[in-house]
């Protein structure tokens, strides 16, 4: 179980000071999907760091297992369990993707049911570069497959959809719903994405730094888009992306 609590981020702007998040309390239990939803620089994208350790709270503790993990290192809460994706996986010339999930795993592993679990074929894959050759959806797939090798308890994806087209999309989504299905890892997901949305045990919206509901989709779905479609709508046209497909 991951515990936060009154926790608050201010950093210093071009302005002076800025609080990013304030007062956050929430609870993510064990072996559940989550879904970090809303506008853009409401803090979801920071919440998602300060529980990695990429930013430190100004004030407020992280609780994990009951563990008192605000001033741990990112390092050290990798070494816990936690771990992060971010939006651009990143490419590694000279480093094949079997070697990629040897280093993630730790051990000596094949690596062939990882890439299976995420959609891609371990023959065509366990020895291709991890360089430009690779699509954005095929990274981002062989990405999780490296969380998966960990064995992770906390996974955190910061907007996955991120840069891939709607087909590639249409398979992460697939890969994620699997994953949940299969591994007893807590899921967190920054997402706009409903296809997204809709895979979640609890949906968290976050708005001017702090949680502004918390409920299933059939909760909080009328009053995303009532509150936020526009940047939804403005986040597809700005990823040329089918709108439609985007929002529905």
């Amino acid at each position: 179980m991951l515990e936060i609590k009154n926790l608050s981020l201010t950093v210093e702007g071009d302005k002076g000071q800025v609080q990013i998040l304030k007062d956050i309390n929430l609870t993510l239990e064990d072996n559940r999907l989550y879904v970090f939803t809303g506008p853009n620089g409401g803090g979801k994208s920071s919440l998602a760091k300060a529980i990695m350790g990429i930013y430190r709270p100004t004030s407020g503790k992280i609780l994990f297992n009951g563990q008192d993990i605000t001033d741990l290192s990112v390092y050290e809460r990798a070494r816990l369990g936690i771990g992060y994706a971010f939006q651009q996986p990143p490419r590694f010339k000279g480093i094949t993707v079997g070697e990629l999930l040897q280093i993630a795993a730790g051990r000596d592993i094949k690596g062939c049911s990882y890439l299976a679990d995420v959609g891609l074929c371990a023959h065509d894959y366990v020895d291709r570069e991890m360089d430009a050759s690779l699509s954005g959806g095929e990274l981002k797939r062989i990405e999780i497959a490296t969380l998966l090798a960990r064995n992770l308890k906390v996974a955190v994806y910061d907007e996955p959809e991120a840069g891939i087209d709607l087909w590639s999309f249409s398979k992460l989504t697939e890969t994620f719903k699997n994953v949940h299905n299969k591994y007893d890892t807590t899921l967190v997901i920054i997402s706009h994405q409903e296809r997204i949305l809709s895979l979640a045990d609890e949906i968290i919206l976050i708005a001017d730094g702090t949680v502004k509901e918390k409920g299933s989709k059939d909760e909080l779905w009328p009053l995303i888009m009532n509150d936020i479609g526009f940047t939804y709508f403005r986040d597809c046209t700005e990823r040329d992306e089918n709108v439609d497909e985007c929002i529905r």
